[in-house]
């Protein structure tokens, strides 16, 4: 499997385009970008795990935290004439259950600590994805709804997850 396939294959609801786009823009960040990502990276800011251009449908998000739902944007001066464009794609991610933060390039720059003040009040205020609760072997058939459309029922043979798309694994 070459660098592009797998680049491609491992995010769902995006295509290859968008995923080299993403790649690339990994590779190129800019000034405010890399500032705010060297004060998230390796969940430095309250043990929150970031993905910095992360690809999420048909969007690269700048930085987003799964376990949170939440998105930060990074805008400069080019955003002052997308605002439409920047307005509707925030409703979208809203509908599907991320907050958005938008931080202009500047405040990154010469902010730091209150734009990571904010991060963390509102990565605080909404609570984590609730994890699957720990399941016994043969007590019949319980199901469990966890966030995100996942539902896992246990049966005597082992537990099986059933992810959006009908696909599963199961574990014993």
């Amino acid at each position: 499997m070459d660098q592009t396939d797998k680049i491609a294959a491992r995010m769902r609801g995006s295509t290859q385009d968008l995923e080299l786009a993403a790649h690339g823009l990994r590779r190129n960040p800019t000034p405010a970008e890399k500032t705010l990502w060297q004060a998230l990276r390796n969940r430095q800011l309250a043990g929150l795990k970031f993905r910095r251009q992360h690809p999420l449908g048909p969007f690269i998000l700048d930085f987003c935290c799964p376990a949170r739902m939440l998105v930060v944007e990074v805008d400069g001066a080019a955003h002052d004439a997308q605002a439409d464009y920047d307005d509707a794609r925030t409703e979208r991610l809203q509908a599907y259950g991320y907050q958005v933060l938008r931080f202009r390039n500047q405040e990154v720059l010469s902010d730091l600590p209150s734009v990571l003040e904010r991060i963390v009040r509102v990565a605080s205020e909404r609570s984590p994805s609730p994890p699957l609760p720990r399941l016994g072997e043969g007590q019949g058939v319980r199901a469990f709804e966890r966030g995100q459309g996942v539902r896992a029922f246990e049966r005597g043979e082992g537990v099986r997850a059933f992810e959006r798309g009908g696909e599963g694994r199961t574990w014993a």
